[in-house]
């Protein structure tokens, strides 16, 4: 019955009430390979990248016949790299426009600083311009 319900949802497009209910079955048998690999999809297709990524790995341990899994373990480190890039940027243009309220009384915004990062230590220099 449980199969069916996933077949359901994974069609109806409601990955969210696939990935719960297939965490609801991995409960009852963390073995399930159908469970893993369904919850495992919808995680990827809701770009849960790291979460789905753990589900294929676990899939792999159960039965490394699976190549679904294998070529989603392959592929899916780099989406998760491209989703910290992009989650960093956004995460500086936030502290930019912080910066840029913080600073705007005084006549300042965060372009009279200019930062640069040492590529040994990964750490930034800030340097002050006019």
């Amino acid at each position: 019955m449980l199969f069916g319900v996933f077949v359901f949802f994974a069609y109806q497009d409601q990955h969210q009430d696939v990935i719960d209910d297939c965490t609801k079955a991995l409960e009852v048998n963390p073995q399930y390979l159908k469970a893993l690999l369904r919850r495992a999809h919808s995680y990827e297709a809701t770009e849960k990248y790291e979460e789905a990524l753990q589900d294929y790995k676990k899939v792999l341990e159960l039965d490394p016949s699976q190549t679904a899994a294998r070529n989603a373990s392959m592929y899916l480190p780099e989406k998760i790299q491209q989703q910290h890039e992009i989650l960093k940027q956004e995460m500086f243009g936030k502290l930019k426009e912080l910066g840029d309220a913080v600073l705007k009384p005084f006549g300042l915004s965060t372009q009279n600083f200019q930062f640069q990062q040492d590529p040994n230590t990964g750490g930034y220099s800030v340097n002050f311009k006019r």
